[in-house]
């Protein structure tokens, strides 16, 4: 069943909800009939309801955490630091202060093979203050927050590197990751992208698939909610159309030719009302979205008793 299905019905059962008055027409007599039956299926013969909408939609509220995978664990809060020292980019280079400038960045590097990462971070800065236009020296400092978790620090670096040299993938690369960290699919798969155009490798392509993945499933699962909420939506409208149909029946009214033929094609009918049991409605959208789950419902009569008949 598919959404635009799923609007038809609720645009149907929207009109009757706004104008119960209409299914007392002697034309609409079977559509009031087909009314009738679904109804019965939640109301018992004491006229209460004997399934609650929690329970019929028991699953109607999405949460994200049900699509989480392992890329999920890594998500962090977002780091509130101090903006970092980006040096001056108005500084008169001279040869030696290069010189320094690597100096420093081999002192980081062996700092971060020691696990010694804020020491890292700082070296990595004398360096930049040395020499702030070395994009590969940003890039070196931002994997380095990336390793600390601080992914905010990490994205300003990485902007500030491409700022310097806009054919180089390695910014968008940990870029990317940063934004993995917090969460944010869509720009680490835009970074990703932009990183492998610029020159692919085999670990960034691989984090593009998985960002791609996370994307997809993300996706499909909010449309499954969101024919979860049109469905929940026709059931709410169908208990006001019930409301009113009982206040109708309240007022005595003239037996008609078109009721006989409403009740003559009501077992006929019933195949069609079955389906619009939201009951039979989630279990069939479920079966559709994944088939294997048609084994979940062996045990649901409501669901048995449709498909030994169909």
């Amino acid at each position: 069943m598919d959404l635009k299905r799923v609007k038809k019905l609720q645009a149907l059962v929207n009109l009757y909800s706004q104008d119960p008055g209409l299914l007392g027409d002697r034309q609409l007599a079977v559509l009031r009939t087909h009314v009738e039956n679904i109804l019965q299926t939640h109301t018992g013969a004491s006229g209460r309801k004997v399934l609650e909408e929690e329970d019929i939609f028991e699953a109607t509220n999405c949460d994200e955490s049900d699509v989480e995978t392992d890329e999920d664990n890594e998500i962090v809060e977002p780091d509130q630091d101090i903006l970092q020292e980006m040096g001056d980019e108005n500084v008169r280079l001279t040869s030696e202060m290069m010189d320094q400038a690597d100096e420093k960045r081999e002192e980081a590097f062996d700092a971060v093979d020691k696990g010694n990462l804020q020491r890292a971070i700082e070296l990595f800065t004398d360096a930049i203050k040395l020499n702030p236009q070395s994009s590969v020296t940003y890039v070196n400092r931002a994997s380095t927050f990336v390793k600390l978790k601080k992914p905010n620090a990490a994205i300003r670096d990485c902007k500030k590197a491409s700022e310097l040299n806009r054919k180089s993938a390695q910014p968008y690369k940990w870029q990317g990751k940063a934004h993995m960290l917090l969460g944010h699919w869509e720009k680490a798969a835009e970074d990703f992208t932009m990183a492998c155009k610029l020159d692919r490798d085999e670990e960034t392509h691989a984090l593009l698939q998985v960002v791609q993945l996370k994307l997809q499933r993300l996706k499909e699962f909010h449309h499954k909610c969101e024919q979860k909420r049109e469905l929940k939506e026709i059931h709410r409208r169908l208990e006001k159309i019930r409301l009113s149909l009982e206040e109708q029946e309240r007022v005595p009214r003239e037996e008609n030719p078109w009721d006989e033929m409403a009740r003559a094609g009501r077992k006929h009918l019933k195949s069609f009302l079955t389906l619009l049991d939201p009951r039979v409605m989630m279990a069939f959208l479920d079966v559709v979205w994944n088939p294997e789950n048609i084994y979940k419902y062996r045990k649901k009569n409501v669901i048995t008793k449709f498909t030994r008949k169909h």
